[in-house]
This record gives structure tokens, sequence and C-alpha cells, in this order.
């Protein structure tokens, strides 16, 4: 089978625009490619606050490591101890923050 004996018109057409755009002078690509844009980005100063802020906290730690010792030192010691309301005040919490999300 040849892909150049094509019987569909469409596809022919589609063919014709390639070789075309395919074709087209070197001239007009190069003056493209030549012209100079300038784009200029002027953010608000709430952006700037909202990006410094990121940074900020891309230079924090990802682990507590103070509260994890703190934690662990409980835990070890067996004076960790976290009351029924507080885990079922943070899953109901945690379940509304998940339906509105």
């Amino acid at each position: 089978m040849k892909v150049s004996d094509i019987k569909d018109v469409s596809a022919q057409y589609i063919q014709q625009y390639q070789r075309n755009e395919s074709a087209a002078p070197a001239a007009e690509k190069q003056a493209a490619a030549s012209s100079k844009t300038t784009e200029k980005v002027d953010l608000s100063t709430m952006a700037r606050d909202i990006q410094k802020a990121k940074v900020e906290v891309s230079k924090l730690p990802d682990v507590r490591e103070e509260k994890v010792r703190e934690i662990k030192d409980q835990v070890d010691k067996g004076t960790y101890n976290v009351s029924g309301e507080q885990i079922a005040n943070k899953m109901v919490g945690e379940s509304i923050i998940d339906l509105f999300a």
C-alpha cells in the first residue's frame, strides 16, 4: 500500500496543505525567527509577597526535628497521651475539610 495513492479527497487536501507549509520561503521563516519580541511581566504587590513567602517556606525543613524528638521522648517515657476527644475533633475537622476541598 502506497501512502501517496490516497483516494480520500480530504486526505489529499491535508497533504497538499502540509507540502505548502513545508515549502514556505526560507526568508519568511528567518524573518519570523529574527524578529525580537519582548515580554514584560508586572507582578502585583500581593503576588510578590506570595512569591517571597513561598521562597521562605521552601527554606524550612520538611520535618520539625524538635517536635519529633519531644514526642519520641514522651513515647519512650510512657508519658505521651492523647485524649479520645482530641482524636475525635481532629477526625471530624479533617472530614469537614475533605468535604469542601
